[in-house]
């Protein structure tokens, strides 16, 4: 390590501290009696040290019920938005047809529209074609984000030359068939990055569920979460305990497909 590189290390190390320090306090806090989590001088290792909040929030609280709904809901958006997302972008990088460039440029052009300005719309449209339900509401608005489908067509656009797919065309294999065998298994380091993203989005997502969810049995994680929150006892410990639970399926997704994360990362560092 040379002097040259030692202001950037650290920096990187005074970055990791900062974004590891609210994960580090929050997990200490959620082993504190609520008195004591906001004790000062604050203390790192929990002193008592008490499993109640844990206890209270799984036996006393709809905790199993919301992180089911977010989880399920995430899974299966994640899921559908990736083939989607996959099937548009090799529509757009190795199809030629009327209107291709105009329908791309539209869909781009979504990017710059913040969610907030189509949420009334989207949820009026919902409502009146009686597809409100929230098993299947909260998944929409995730299934064909511009921004994954924008990602796999540049992928595709890269790394898959055509010869392949008109060798695969010659040999008698149909369109869907080509897709299958072929793209997909050439987008396994895209698709594990944007399915990191994509269920990162509908798992943290407040603002949608806020909106579409009247029933407290059907609230996703961050509105139950915010219920604590908000209450009169302001149930600090509980939402500490809740966020720490919280944490776990990102966490778990993150180890399942870092590989095909760092892959997708870098190979788009390298040739974009």
């Amino acid at each position: 390590m040379t002097r040259a590189r030692l202001p950037l290390y650290a920096f990187l190390v005074l970055l990791f501290v900062g974004f590891l320090a609210p994960l580090v306090w929050a997990l200490s806090g959620s082993f504190k009696p609520r008195g004591e989590i906001f004790g000062y001088p604050p203390e790192l290792v929990p002193d008592p040290f008490t499993l109640d909040n844990y206890r209270t929030l799984l036996t006393e609280q709809p905790f199993g019920r919301w992180f089911l709904m977010s989880t399920v809901v995430a899974v299966v958006a994640t899921t559908v938005s990736v083939f989607v997302c996959a099937l548009a972008g090799y529509g757009f990088a190795k199809f030629r047809f009327a209107g291709r460039r105009l329908l791309f440029n539209v869909m781009f052009s979504s990017l710059s529209i913040p969610f907030a300005v189509i949420l009334v719309p989207l949820f009026v449209i919902l409502v009146k074609t009686g597809l409100g339900s929230p098993w299947f509401a909260l998944i929409v608005p995730w299934v064909a984000p511009a921004f994954g489908i924008f990602m796999m067509q540049q992928y595709i656009v890269q790394s898959i030359p055509d010869s392949v797919l008109e060798a695969a065309r010659i040999d008698g294999a149909s369109e869907f068939g080509i897709f299958r065998t072929i793209v997909l298994p050439l987008l396994r380091p895209s698709l594990g990055a944007l399915a990191v993203w994509q269920f990162l989005q509908s798992y943290n997502s407040f603002l949608w569920p806020l909106v579409l969810v009247s029933d407290s049995s059907q609230y996703t994680l961050p509105l139950g979460l915010q219920t604590l929150f908000v209450s009169e006892q302001r149930q600090y410990d509980l939402v500490l305990a809740g966020a720490v639970l919280a944490v776990l399926p990102a966490v778990a997704l993150f180890v399942v497909l870092r590989k095909q994360l760092l892959e997708g990362l870098s190979t788009g560092a390298v040739k974009g």
